[in-house]
């Protein structure tokens, strides 16, 4: 996958890693050179100095031929331009942009694009922590649904994930093992100190807390 990230501070440049590490090919792109030292030398893609949204430096980071295009600076109307951009002119099939005003983040949405809001994003998971210490809305890219995590206890111990299963309310979808996470069967069998993670329907939460003692 050709991937163009616009950023290379903490975030950008650790999604370059990342995706660089995997086998992506991947550009990078910053006004200020020595942000690329975040990178460290074992970085095995391109950088380039300038703005994300000029469009000859783009064409240069191979926009016309890249996958997804990732605007992660420090300023929201940077993103919002460098991203509008990409998916407006050069028509990338992926373009995500990263916001600090939460305020602002329907205009982003309004025009297409996918938006990621770490102000949002971490103030929502501290409230999780807080209020639901073992329930997250924001694992599932919608207000319909969240993940749980139910530790198994004896009265859990010896059924089969079928039974566990809610029609359109939960959904298993994971185990943990002292021996480690499995995708688990619908005939796979709970064990004492198991740990399953299942989708929850939001509206059935207070039910499914209920039903398993939580």
């Amino acid at each position: 996958m050709h991937t163009i990230i616009v950023g290379c501070g903490r975030v950008g440049s650790e999604l370059a890693k990342l995706l660089s590490n995997e086998g992506h090919d991947v550009v990078i792109i910053d006004k200020k050179r020595d942000s690329f030292e975040r990178l460290g030398a074992g970085f095995n893609g391109v950088t380039l100095t300038g703005n994300g949204f000029d469009l000859d430096l783009l064409k240069q980071a191979g926009v016309e031929k890249a996958d997804a295009f990732c605007a992660v600076t420090n300023g929201d109307n940077t993103n919002l331009i460098s991203a509008q951009v990409a998916k407006r002119i050069f028509k990338v099939p992926k373009v995500i942009a990263r916001i600090y005003d939460p305020q602002r983040a329907h205009i982003y949405t309004t025009l297409g694009l996918d938006i990621i809001s770490g102000t949002m994003l971490f103030a929502s998971m501290l409230r999780d922590k807080i209020i639901e210490s073992r329930f997250s809305s924001y694992l599932i890219e919608t207000k319909e649904l969240g993940v749980i995590e139910i530790e198994v206890n004896k009265d859990l111990t010896g059924k089969a994930i079928q039974d566990i299963n809610i029609p359109q309310e939960l959904l298993v979808v994971a185990l943990r093992r002292l021996e480690g996470i499995i995708i688990p069967q619908p005939q796979t069998v709970l064990k004492e100190k198991d740990v399953f993670m299942a989708v929850v329907k939001v509206a059935s939460l207070e039910k499914i807390k209920n039903k398993f003692s939580i």
